[in-house]
């Protein structure tokens, strides 16, 4: 069965949205050079209908893993079953998994809506925008429930890797797991995770997230850069799985687990109506 996509362009660049698949982005190219600016998504990963294969998805309402099967409200427990046979935990939300609404689709603007009830209720919104290069993320949720409950954002972005990636990122933490993948403690930067000033990625295995971090990062890639910037975050996700020919730079709203951390960091308690937002801007610049 064909993929609805829907199609945005500017002068530099094209991108394909699949609604249908978690609003997910599956491929932003530029025009000139045809390269990829997020992983190349083929017919056989659409095929798959699966956010995981594609470009890039919304992270609502958390991002990555939790743990102890819920978390606790203030008025009781929130219980959360695993939402995948990969994983043993609930992970990176639910509106990965559901279709969403289009609300509005112009030649460089689409906005996407997603209303439900699953895990908790909740209202979720992404405006995808395209201005000469500048891929524009931004991503809304509102919450619907009777009661107070917390609240976490994400992106998923998927990048090319090529053995001439560089990635400039400044942290000032990041989170370690003493067992399973659930971060207990905060670390300071091992020699080859840190990426102030611009450097390679680590040919290890890296799936973690690291705090302290201003907002901005340039991913260097052969030929062109990609200048991004985040709102409403501190926090990043940097997976490197080692020999594969991508990577994952994610701005998050809080650190994994961040439910059972001291502090909830990043977490946000909405009432009822109350909502929070993160921004991800992408600006493409060839050679």
């Amino acid at each position: 069965m064909a993929v609805p996509l829907l199609h945005l362009q500017d002068r530099l660049t094209r991108l394909s949205l699949a609604p249908d698949i978690g609003a997910s982005l599956v491929n932003w190219t530029a025009k000139r050079t045809g390269q990829a600016l997020l992983r190349h998504s083929d017919a056989a990963a659409l095929a798959a209908g699966t956010p995981r294969r594609l470009g890039c998805y919304p992270l609502v309402p958390w991002s990555n893993r939790i743990g102890e099967g819920g978390f606790a409200r203030p008025d009781g427990w929130q219980a959360l079953p695993r939402n995948t046979e990969h994983d043993p935990y609930p992970i990176h939300g639910s509106a990965w998994q559901q279709a969403w609404h289009v609300e509005h689709h112009s030649e460089q603007r689409a906005r996407l809506t997603l209303e439900t009830q699953v895990p908790f209720a909740y209202r979720a919104t992404l405006e995808v925008t395209l201005h000469e290069g500048c891929l524009n993320l931004a991503l809304e949720v509102t919450a619907l429930g009777e009661v107070a409950n917390w609240f976490g954002l994400g992106l998923h972005p998927y990048f090319p890797r090529h053995a001439q990636t560089r990635l400039q990122a400044a942290a000032q933490h990041v989170w370690l797991a003493e067992q399973d993948q659930l971060p207990s403690r905060q670390a300071s930067l091992p020699d080859d995770w840190q990426f102030e000033p611009m450097g390679p990625l680590p040919a290890r295995t890296v799936d973690h997230g690291f705090g302290g971090w201003p907002g901005h990062c340039i991913i260097e890639q052969p030929g062109y850069r990609l200048r991004c910037s985040a709102s409403g975050t501190e926090h990043f996700l940097l997976f490197c799985p080692e020999g594969k020919d991508f990577f994952c730079f994610e701005p998050v709203s809080h650190p994994v687990n961040a439910h059972h951390l001291p502090g909830r960091p990043g977490l946000r308690l909405l009432q009822p109506g109350q909502d929070m937002s993160l921004g991800f801007n992408v600006q493409y610049q060839p050679e």
